[in-house]
């Protein structure tokens, strides 16, 4: 029997009511020092939960290896929030969206073709199996049943937006009855018939997660579930960005309003996003409309609590609220982070990608380009080579199955840019004559996994070859580059003869006597990575926008020199960035 129950209109814990007001921090997009720091804005702001998903695609980047650790550590993560005093709601998924790639589900997967996702397939079942071993016997002991704070753990994740198969979430169901997961468990799904026909169990706690217009969302939710509290488990407060968008914003008057709204009739609500923070890395998903709509490295999301860790107007409006709900004062201690602006850094250091092939990855031949999931590489870049043997007339260079972007490079200069955002596909044209040879490489970025909707099974990379007008090119070395580890790459001290067209990674050293957050501006680079002590904090593309700076959390710098790298894969205007002391989203 869980200790969380409900009847046809409230929730009770150990059978006393209790109305959830709950905020979602993902652990893994927050660097660890600053959980407290974010888990007690939340509490001061007046809720008593905390709700995150999990991140399998992370835990488990390469079959059978599992990593807990660092910005991993959820079991940490949950303790924490123990001790600032909130309960937890868990999203284990398999799948959780999210806006990270591929929904957080493993790129590896698509490797077999009888695997079958989301679905009553065994195949897959078996690798859900295998990854749920290993995170509940993290999350059992915390438990609220077993002396712990989760309190309610999710059946899969708007399943009614992908499929119907009843059977599948069942046999999630029975997986978490076979770990001992004891507590209530429920489902959630967006505010439409098809939604939550698809997604809801007999049984089952039902929810139902919308932007706006509560009345009518949870009559729709009554009309499935007349014996149950209503709850909005994702209520968007605001929205993630994708690249060549504007940022998005909303009112906080008006947030505030529909959360009152809810709050004010006795529903529970989880606020999706309370603090989205970062996507570190290569962590970002991308949608897919017509063409891949990527996101960009904040998930800010307009969010109460900014992705540096800032209380905004909105905090205090829902704050404030809350406070007249309940007649109740809400003391704020918790503080914003002093901000650092360290000026401008020029680089003085490069190493071409080019010359550095072998030292970031073994090269892979094969007739015919391969994808990622052929090179078991999961996200990152690959740089496919080969070389083209006259005579032929000038003829279009065409790439079949790309995804998502690539830069072609012929005799190491330049030629065209095609991306599969739909923003830009240059035509690259050339000819040979007889006896004449041409090296040509072309750099292919994975910008980000679809992580909504059935272009989830996408594949990355070169998909199915390279043409000049209709004849396919054969014979290729492929380097299949994960920038988990650049630390072995060759750096030469820049001259004034810089190939600005050229891909490289970039170096310089940042001397500072104290540490406090700060905002990285790549002012002269134009689209790719930013390592910070070689902590990779993510993608920047100046470019398309909108994001035009990067936050460094104060924890991954140091006093004294600290080592700043730029992998540039674009065109370097000058080597050179500004540190600022505000975001520029």
């Amino acid at each position: 029997m869980s200790r969380l129950s409900f009847d046809e209109k409230q929730f009770y814990l150990d059978n006393k009511p209790i109305q959830i007001l709950s905020g979602a921090i993902h652990y893994f997009r927050v660097v660890p020092e600053y959980w407290h720091d974010r888990l007690m804005k939340l509490k001061q702001c007046g809720f008593n939960t905390v709700e995150t998903v999990t991140c399998w695609n992370q835990h488990e980047k390469q079959e059978g290896s599992f990593d807990f650790q660092g910005i991993l550590d959820i079991g940490r993560f949950i303790d924490e929030a123990a001790r600032v005093g909130l309960y937890v709601i868990l999203r284990p998924g398999p799948y959780t969206c999210a806006e990270m790639s591929m929904g957080g589900l493993p790129y590896w997967l698509l490797k077999d073709p009888e695997i079958k996702i989301r679905c009553n397939n065994e195949p897959f079942l078996k690798k859900v199996r295998a990854y749920y071993h290993e995170l509940f016997r993290i999350i059992r002991p915390r438990l609220i049943e077993n002396g712990g704070n989760i309190i309610a753990v999710q059946i899969e994740n708007e399943y009614g937006s992908f499929g119907d198969d009843r059977e599948y979430l069942e046999k999630i169901q029975e997986i978490y009855e076979e770990e001992q997961v004891s507590c209530l468990m429920f489902t959630s799904d967006g505010p439409g018939y098809f939604m939550l026909s698809g997604g809801t169990l007999e049984g089952v706690l039902a929810t139902v997660n919308f932007g706006s217009n509560p009345k009518d969302n949870f009559n729709l939710l009554r009309q499935f579930r007349n014996d149950q509290p209503q709850m909005c488990m994702e209520y968007w407060n605001g929205w993630f960005d994708h690249w060549y968008e504007q940022h998005h914003e909303r009112e906080s008057g008006e947030t505030a309003d529909v959360f009152e709204e809810m709050v004010s009739a006795g529903h529970s609500v989880n606020l999706y996003m309370f603090h989205g923070g970062t996507n570190f890395g290569l962590l970002n998903g991308a949608n897919y409309d017509e063409h891949i709509q990527p996101v960009v490295t904040s998930y800010d999301y307009n969010c109460p609590v900014s992705e540096c860790g800032d209380l905004t107007d909105k905090y205090y409006e829902i704050h404030d609220r809350l406070e007249k709900i309940f007649n109740k004062k809400l003391p704020i201690t918790a503080l914003n982070s002093e901000k650092k602006a360290y000026g401008k850094l020029e680089f003085t250091y490069k190493a071409d990608l080019f010359d550095n092939l072998d030292k970031l990855a073994a090269p892979i031949d094969s007739r015919a380009p391969l994808s990622f999931e052929e090179m078991n590489l999961g996200s990152g870049i690959a740089v496919y080579t080969t070389e083209f043997e006259g005579p032929f007339e000038e003829l279009e260079l065409e790439i079949d199955g790309l995804a998502d972007r690539a830069s072609v490079y012929i005799d190491d200069r330049l030629q065209g840019i095609k991306e599969a955002t739909g923003k830009r596909w240059d035509q690259v044209q050339f000819g040979l004559c007889f006896g004449e040879k041409a090296q040509v490489k072309i750099v292919v970025e994975d910008m980000g996994r679809v992580n909504y909707g059935g272009h989830i099974f996408d594949k990355k990379g070169i998909c199915r070859g390279v043409r000049i007008a209709n004849r396919y090119h054969f014979g290729w070395k492929t380097y299949p580059i994960d920038l988990s580890d650049i630390t072995r790459i060759s750096y030469k001290q820049i001259n004034k003869n810089i190939e600005s067209c050229k891909p490289g990674f970039y170096k310089a050293l940042l001397d500072i006597d104290t540490v406090k957050d700060t905002f990285i501006k790549p002012i002269g680079f134009s689209k790719g990575f930013i390592w910070i002590n070689g902590f990779n904090i993510g993608r920047f593309y100046n470019t398309a926008g909108p994001q035009k700076t990067l936050y460094v959390p104060a924890p991954l710098l140091r006093t004294g020199e600290n080592v700043i790298e730029i992998l540039e894969l674009d065109e370097c205007i000058r080597p050179e960035v500004v540190f600022v002391d505000k975001e520029e989203l």
